[in-house]
């Protein structure tokens, strides 16, 4: 079972990716179920997966059904918020993950962030493969892995990450930890990732019921915020969907609003021009807050 969980296949192209956030950092989602790119605890922290940079060794958090020639996905958002729902349909069923982050719209900088995900079979029977496998600092620095019956916790010298299942875990002998898991109509499964700066960290723990209240709160964050737009347009729902990218860019604790939550894409493939998007820049930023306030978003202009 680890054998076939070893690395994540292929590169994705960056458009096959959705984005979730907490208004602190974010984690790209490809359609594959895979978490391949995330920083922690900011935008411009090191990598805790950059697989999206390194297939081999970059670290991710996958999950998905097991592969066949028939397998498709599809990725959507929940209406009016930043909450990504991947897709999958086999010929044995359909199955889902929710992604998304909590709120952290804390002013002061933090290194508790969580990302939360549910796993359901909305139709039939699938059996899914799990690997949560991080590389700290870009993949330079080892860790520690300590496994217990809630889950499994990441330690290394500067963050830990605690790692909640809802199925039994393994380590996978390269880093991290694995889990194949079968699921029937309307079960689910749950998992959150939970950093941390305390090296005595525990895995975190996820009932339903707290995980409705998490989802509950998140939903009404961004349905909240969004509600202060004004366009009512014809092309509201792709207004709506920038807006909300946009909000997602913004780091809380400053009000500034990162150019794009990437680093080390190429213009080209073997291209010299690999800048990093992670920071503030000017004229971007002044787009960024011209679009938000013709829209009606006037507290992001006055926070910047």
């Amino acid at each position: 079972m680890v054998q076939a969980l070893q690395q994540v296949e292929t590169y994705l192209p960056i458009e096959d990716h959705g984005i979730i956030g907490d208004l602190h950092t974010v984690a790209l989602v490809g359609k594959n179920g895979t978490i391949d790119w995330c920083c922690m605890p900011a935008f411009d922290a090191p990598s805790i997966f950059g697989s999206l940079l390194d297939a081999d060794k970059g670290g991710f958090f996958s999950i998905a059904p097991h592969a066949t020639p028939e397998l498709a996905h599809k990725q959507y958002y929940l209406p009016e918020t930043n909450i990504l729902i991947t897709r999958f349909f086999t010929l044995e069923g359909v199955g889902e993950i929710t992604d998304f982050m909590p709120i952290q719209p804390a002013k002061e900088h933090t290194k508790h962030h969580r990302i939360i995900r549910a796993v359901r079979v909305v139709r039939g029977q699938l059996t899914f493969q799990l690997v949560c496998r991080p590389a700290f600092n870009y993949a330079r620095d080892t860790h520690t892995i300590q496994i217990s019956e809630r889950g499994a916790v990441y330690q290394h010298q500067e963050l830990s990450l605690g790692l909640f299942a809802s199925t039994p875990l393994e380590e996978d002998g390269h880093g991290g930890v694995a889990s194949t898991f079968t699921l029937q109509q309307d079960q689910w499964a749950y998992f959150l990732l939970e950093s941390t700066g305390d090296q005595k960290t525990e895995p975190p723990h996820l009932t339903h019921a707290q995980y409705q209240k998490i989802l509950h709160d998140t939903k009404h964050y961004w349905r909240s915020w969004l509600a202060q737009c004004r366009y009512q347009g014809r092309w509201r729902e792709m207004v709506y969907r920038s807006a909300l990218v946009l909000k997602l860019l913004t780091y809380a604790p400053t009000g500034a609003i990162v150019a794009a939550p990437t680093t080390s894409l190429p213009e080209s493939m073997g291209g010299e021009r690999n800048w990093d998007y992670r920071y503030t820049w000017l004229r971007d930023s002044s787009l960024t807050i011209h679009s938000l306030l013709t829209l009606g978003f006037h507290e992001e202009q006055r926070r910047l």
